[in-house]
């Protein structure tokens, strides 16, 4: 009957301390992937988490606050940003990435 008693509170304890939700997705130019190594940020209540893309320009970001945030896509000498929003959840989003007027936008996909 311990057992089972610690066990559930063991239980308990990990889904209050659970992590929050995983931000992911891929950047394109519209046709194909965004090169590797491209800074990514996201801004969420003061907080800024940074990774870098892939060979496929692909992005995974554990967010530990909910709430709106802040995608940047720092490019050589410019960047570009997007609203999105943390879960409790995994949630993928998909951008393109254009350049107009030598200024660069990102859009979902």
């Amino acid at each position: 009957m311990r057992s089972l008693i610690l066990t559930l509170f063991v239980l308990l304890l990990f889904t209050v301390v659970a992590p929050a939700g995983e931000l992911y997705g891929t950047i394109t130019d519209g046709t194909r992937p965004i090169a590797a190594g491209v800074k990514v940020t996201i801004g969420v209540s003061e907080k800024v988490y940074s990774v870098e893309t892939d060979k496929f320009g692909s992005y995974r970001v554990f967010v530990k606050e909910k709430g709106k945030c802040v995608l940047t896509v720092h490019l050589k000498d410019q960047t570009a940003s997007a609203d999105l929003f943390s879960y409790d959840r995994s949630t993928r989003y998909d951008w393109i990435l254009e350049v107009r007027n030598d200024k660069a936008l990102l859009r979902r996909k």
